[in-house]
């Protein structure tokens, strides 16, 4: 789900009503004459949107809470990864005495084993990172109008949005002359939405980021 939706929604919202009035006024007999173009000096706002639904006490708690449905399956990818880690070392030390074909079934069983936490690994974190942004999509939905309330009450005149995703048809603004709110605009999310911040938690193994595959195990000698 695109997270810009919500700030969107609410800015149109805000110009589809003085749209519609425009359409339903009712033409003057003659033309009014345009009065001379005037300079309205700019006040531009930059926002980092996206970052700011995740910073906020209830983006965070909503994270929080993702994180800890997965803590089982961390655990189980962290054994696994203990296990591989235990049977590399164990071929690597093996006596002389061992057989080729001990040792080749062993580099098999690693190899199978090391397969297996690769692809565990990737299907949890795929399901992680969808998991993620629906939580955060849904606190985006509920930021948009405390961020145009924002801008509003602070006589802003433009407000750029530095979040930028080129691969999903966004614009990056590299570079603006103009005040970064998004700090702001956390702290009057937090105000208003009445979620508390989250405590954070104690570390602990399964929480670590996701472990990487061991090296494989070295060839048998022949």
């Amino acid at each position: 789900m695109n997270l810009k939706l919500a700030l969107l929604s609410a800015f149109a919202a805000g110009t589809l009503s003085a749209a519609a009035f425009a359409q339903t006024a009712a033409p003057s007999a003659k033309p009014a004459a345009l009065p001379p173009p005037q300079a309205v000096p700019a006040k531009i706002a930059v926002i980092e949107f996206e970052q700011v639904a995740g910073a906020t006490n209830e983006g965070l708690k909503a994270i929080a809470d993702v994180q800890k449905h997965y803590e089982p399956q961390m655990t189980s990818l962290q054994r696994l990864k203990d296990e591989i880690d235990s049977l590399t070392k164990q071929l690597q030390g093996a006596p002389a005495t061992m057989s080729d074909e001990e040792k080749s079934s062993r580099a098999r069983t690693i190899d199978t084993k090391q397969k297996q936490l690769q692809r565990d690994a990737d299907d949890a974190q795929t399901a992680f990172n969808n998991d993620a942004q629906e939580a955060i999509a849904k606190v985006a939905q509920k930021l948009g109008p405390v961020v145009i309330k924002y801008v509003q009450d602070n006589g802003y005149t433009m407000l750029l949005d530095n979040t930028g995703q080129p691969q999903q048809g966004g614009l990056t603004v590299l570079w603006a002359p103009g005040t970064d709110i998004s700090q702001a605009v956390v702290d009057a999310y937090n105000k208003t939405s009445g979620v508390a911040a989250p405590v954070p938690a104690a570390p602990s193994s399964a929480a670590r980021p996701r472990p990487a595959a061991p090296k494989p195990a070295p060839a048998p000698s022949k």
